[in-house]
């Protein structure tokens, strides 16, 4: 006779599922408002409305939910859908509008994540390689946009490598919060910005 296979919950599965949402949620707003250095995990439990033994079995410890929120946050970028539907242009202005809305949009979404990451860095253990990791496919989407920008006419004046650290330099993470948090412009008005300079230098 075959051994009974433990039964499954459905319902249990969706309630830890959103537990741990939830965790990672406010674990988020927590460290992108209080910095990652002074946040516990029993400040994160009070804040969900669990026992901090909840929080362990459902993420982990600190570095574990910060882990999680940069997975999660690569994720819910849209960044793959922004750059599918960039590769189909094929104007060098269609491009740079596109990239502008795309990145603007996902640095608005992901501001807390980000800032979330940011807090972190001056006192996790490998803070660098965190910040990489979390930045690497937007990165890359930005250099495949580089390399499609060298497809069309006119092309860009600068080498394909440039072109890439200069789309970065703008349309990163860094340029969108220079404009937007640290000198009070709008979304809007940091995008109009951002595609007049790019197109100028570029073009």
């Amino acid at each position: 006779m075959s051994p009974k296979r433990p039964y499954v919950s459905p319902l249990r599965q969706q309630a830890a599922a959103r537990t741990r949402a939830l965790i990672l949620q406010y674990a988020t707003e927590l460290f992108a408002e209080r910095g990652y250095g002074r946040v516990t995990v029993a400040d994160i439990a009070a804040a969900t409305g669990v026992s901090a033994k909840t929080v362990f079995a459902s993420v982990g410890s600190k570095g574990d939910i910060l882990n999680q929120i940069v997975d999660q946050g690569v994720v819910a970028s849209g960044y793959e859908n922004t750059m599918e539907r960039l590769l189909k242009l094929d104007t060098p202005e269609a491009v740079l509008h596109a990239l502008a809305e795309g990145t603007g949009a996902g640095n608005q979404g992901q501001f807390t994540v980000h800032e979330a990451i940011r807090t972190a860095l001056p006192v996790h253990e490998d803070g660098e390689a965190l910040w990489e990791r979390a930045m690497s496919a937007y990165r890359e989407a930005l250099a495949s946009a580089a390399r499609h920008l060298h497809t069309l006419n006119p092309p860009p004046r600068y080498s394909v490598e440039e072109t890439a650290d200069l789309l970065w330099f703008w349309f990163g993470p860094t340029g969108w919060r220079t404009l937007v948090v640290e000198n009070g412009w709008s979304w809007e008005q940091a995008q109009s910005f951002l595609i007049r300079t790019a197109a100028a230098t570029l073009f």
